[in-house]
């Protein structure tokens, strides 16, 4: 399905403005790593209530020189304010509280959780929502880590494709350098594509016509079925009882 990027990125700036004035806060805090997907985001926070009501927070965690100085430029280009929150130490600290020794896949997802609570904290402060930056290939796979970059209080982007959210950052004018840099959480010394053995292009072409590559579908599906308990509530056993409420 093609759609209409230059008229769904209006409508989806617009969203954003009648979303914060419904639920009345004060503005939007966004987690800025240096990539594409926060600096599209931020950018079109900024269209849509102004760069004085959105904050960039920028969480390093033993991150590279390069991710933060982007991060630095994304905040520039925009005009928003910047606040930068090394997480180092915390991050090593709270490992080496845990009384076991920890799989790498646990022990990474702790920088996104540390990086979410470090979002809230300053979100709640200053009265404003957390706005996500997750995309919809990335949901579709579960290249999210639970409770870290998939928490959010609302997210404009998680309808749209990589690529689309590339498209939506070029129309609103993310700096260039940002757009052509490899995606790349910054957990795990490799790029998105090298970690997953996929590419968003394969992603894309499943979401949009449901055929890939053969290998790349098979581990597409495999992984969208394996990451079902990202994308559903969280299960709570029923059974009948009276409930006024609800």
């Amino acid at each position: 399905m093609i759609i209409d990027i230059k008229e769904q990125t209006q409508n989806a700036i617009q969203w954003i403005k009648e979303y914060v004035q419904n639920t009345g806060a004060k503005g939007v805090v966004v987690g800025n790593s240096g990539g594409k997907d926060s600096a599209t985001v931020l950018a079109m926070a900024t269209k849509a209530i102004g760069n004085k009501r959105v904050v960039s927070v920028t969480m390093p965690c033993y991150s590279s020189h390069e991710d933060i100085e982007d991060a630095q430029l994304v905040a520039r280009t925009f005009e928003v304010e910047s606040l930068k929150v090394d997480l180092s130490s915390c991050y090593e600290h709270m490992e080496s509280q845990i009384p076991l020794s920890l799989s790498k896949e646990a022990a990474i997802n702790i920088k996104p959780r540390l990086r979410m609570t470090t979002l809230y904290g300053i979100a709640q402060t200053l009265g404003y929502l957390v706005i996500g930056t997750g995309n919809l290939c990335e949901t579709m796979v579960g290249y999210t880590t639970k409770w870290g970059d998939s928490a959010c209080d609302f997210n404009p982007i998680g309808n749209f494709t990589k690529d689309e959210v590339l498209q939506i950052g070029k129309i609103l004018g993310v700096p260039e350098k940002i757009l052509k840099k490899a995606p790349n959480d910054g957990l795990g010394g490799q790029t998105d594509e090298e970690k997953m053995g996929i590419t968003y292009c394969q992603i894309t072409q499943m979401i949009e016509t449901g055929n890939t590559q053969t290998e790349a579908k098979q581990e597409i599906l495999r992984r969208f079925q394996n990451s079902k308990h990202k994308r559903e509530k969280i299960p709570v056993y029923r059974f009948e009882r009276k409930n006024f409420l609800m």
